[in-house]
C-alpha cells in the first residue's frame, strides 16, 4: 500500500479477529502522516480502565500516538483519569457525547433527505 492516502483510503474499518484491538483507522491528511486509530465498544456496562489500557497497549504496539475509543455506554471515572496522563493522545467518547456528534455525521448515515424550496422573487421581478 502506498504511503499516500486517497480520499477513499482516508478511513477504513479493520476490526476483525486478530485486529490487535484496533477497529478502524483515520488518515487525517493525504500523505498519511497524521493517523488516528479507533476502537469501538457496543456495551451496556461501563467501560473501565482495563479495557482502555488494552486499547492503549494496541496503540503502543503499532507505534501510534493518537487514538479514539468510543462506547455506546459510558467510561468509568478511573478510565477517564487514566488517559489524562498518557504519552499518547487518547480521546474517550461515550454514548451521550456521541449523540452530540450527530451534527458532524459521526456514527450515523443519512437515509432520506428532503429539499425545501422557496420562490425566488428576483426571478419574477418587475419588467
Amino acid at each position: 500500500m502506498s504511503p499516500r492516502a486517497s480520499r477513499a483510503d482516508a478511513g477504513r474499518a479493520v476490526g476483525q479477529s486478530g485486529d490487535e484491538g484496533i477497529d478502524g483507522i483515520i488518515k487525517k491528511d493525504r500523505l498519511g502522516l497524521d493517523i488516528i486509530h479507533l476502537r469501538a465498544k457496543r456495551w451496556q456496562n461501563p467501560v473501565g480502565r482495563p479495557q482502555v489500557q488494552a486499547f492503549v497497549g494496541s496503540l503502543v504496539g503499532k507505534g501510534a500516538g493518537k487514538g479514539i475509543m468510543l462506547t455506546t455506554s459510558r467510561f468509568t471515572d478511573d478510565a477517564r483519569q487514566f488517559v489524562k496522563h498518557l504519552q499518547q493522545k487518547v480521546v474517550l467518547i461515550d454514548g451521550e457525547e456521541l449523540t452530540g456528534l450527530i451534527d458532524f455525521n459521526v456514527g450515523v448515515s443519512a437515509t432520506t433527505q428532503y429539499v425545501m424550496k422557496k420562490i425566488d422573487l428576483d426571478y419574477f421581478g418587475e419588467e
